[in-house]
């Protein structure tokens, strides 16, 4: 029987290939195996999930053809998250949304004070798009460690769009719920600040196949507002530090951590659906 409510959405997967038709950037910090659009909507319907969320990988930069690609033949069950630099203009996002994106995603993602990453762009190349982004009703998610949120913070304070942290800010569980960082996540999804996704408990550095060093940072977030959150598979996991998790056993983990039905239904149905503009349920 299925244990998903109607309109389940996976809130953050990849799209890849084939590479002969959408090659990938130059230079890159990774080159992923084709994982198509027909391989995730199987997947989709594999997990009991009807609605998912494309993010533009790194790998692809700022060329989203790959990713439009996929919201344009599936436009019923998918939404999308861009990422554009200086050169877009307010007709650029205009001309997105109606090929099915709702937000854009920055990357401050840094290793050692080291950008972790080829792709993506900075806050600070699209602030000049803000003002479009609130007209059209997208969201800023923000690729960030949480231990750099407190030092981030300034920039994103009073922002016109809803912030949606990845990966539940991405901090290695050693670090532990009490981190300066992630108390600032929690204070500003709790004030209803900012959201957060419940994804890449395997990013976190918690061991499979039960990831329960990840499982206190999902009980906090729960905690302190459970209409904030979304959730997401990552799929097909690109670049994953040790081995490649399964998007049916990270399921299978959220639902377990997360038993009360009304709670499933907010994480998984309610909030996608406003954050990502998806039609009312038949």
């Amino acid at each position: 029987m299925r244990e998903t409510p109607p309109g389940a959405t996976d809130c953050h997967c990849h799209i890849f290939g084939p590479a002969a038709r959408f090659p990938y950037a130059e230079p890159r910090s990774y080159t992923p195996e084709d994982a198509t659009l027909e391989d995730y909507l199987a997947l989709l319907d594999r997990l009991g999930l009807d609605r998912g969320v494309v993010v533009q990988p790194s790998a692809y930069d700022r060329d989203n053809a790959c990713t439009l690609d996929a919201l344009r033949r599936a436009p019923d069950r998918l939404r999308g998250v861009a990422v554009v630099g200086e050169e877009a203009t307010p007709a650029t996002l205009r001309a997105l949304h109606a090929g099915g994106i709702r937000g854009l995603r920055v990357n401050e993602y840094r290793r050692d004070g080291a950008m972790a990453y080829h792709g993506g762009v900075r806050l600070a190349q699209i602030e000049h798009l803000i003002p479009t982004m609130a007209e059209l009703g997208w969201h800023l998610q923000l690729w960030i460690d949480a231990r750099d949120l407190p030092d981030f913070a300034p920039r994103i304070a009073g922002l016109p769009v809803p912030v949606v942290v990845d990966h539940m800010g991405r901090m290695h569980h050693s670090h532990g719920v009490n981190h300066p960082g992630f108390q600032m996540l929690l204070r500003e999804v709790g004030e209803g600040r900012w959201m957060a996704k419940l994804s890449g408990t395997y990013r976190l550095g918690a061991t499979a196949p039960d990831y329960l060093e990840a499982k206190p940072f999902h009980d906090a977030l729960i905690a302190a507002n459970p209409q904030a959150l979304v959730w997401g598979t990552d799929w097909p996991h690109p670049r994953p530090e040790g081995g490649r998790p399964d998007a049916a056993r990270l399921l299978r983990v959220f639902l377990d951590w997360t038993p009360d039905p009304a709670l499933r239904r907010a994480i998984l149905t309610d909030t996608p659906a406003r954050l990502y503009d998806f039609p009312p349920l038949p």
